[in-house]
């Protein structure tokens, strides 16, 4: 059996000034496993290495980011990282400067489990 997802989280992160796109991902993607806690690893016997994370970003530039770099500052699993248009730019009419929000869906995969659990 393929793998099953067992976590969704999501985060939202900007860039106030710069209109950095990189860091407004990885504020996004922090945002989002900050939002949650494994203790399955603490309490099974199942390696860390098993867990594949899925991270989805969205940003009005998708090609402005270093997905393979994001997926480094990934603390646990086999991470990869795909950009999507998404977020959002605002700009202030005053000054012409550009906000960069980005949001992020962090998933995590394990091999089906069903027959270790009783």
């Amino acid at each position: 059996m393929s793998d099953q997802r067992f976590i969704i989280e999501m985060g939202m992160g900007n860039d106030l000034h710069g209109m950095d796109y990189q860091k407004a991902a990885e504020r996004a993607i922090e945002d989002a496993i900050r939002h949650s806690t494994l203790p399955i690893f603490q309490s099974t016997a199942i390696p860390l290495e098993t867990m594949r994370v899925t991270v989805t970003v969205g940003v009005q530039d998708p090609a402005a980011l270093d997905c393979a770099a994001l997926a480094k500052r990934l603390p646990r699993g086999r991470a990869e990282v795909h950009a999507v248009l998404g977020g959002q730019n605002v700009t202030n009419p005053e000054t012409g400067e550009t906000i960069v929000i980005a949001t992020a869906a962090v998933e995590a995969f394990l091999p089906y489990q069903g027959a270790a659990w009783k």
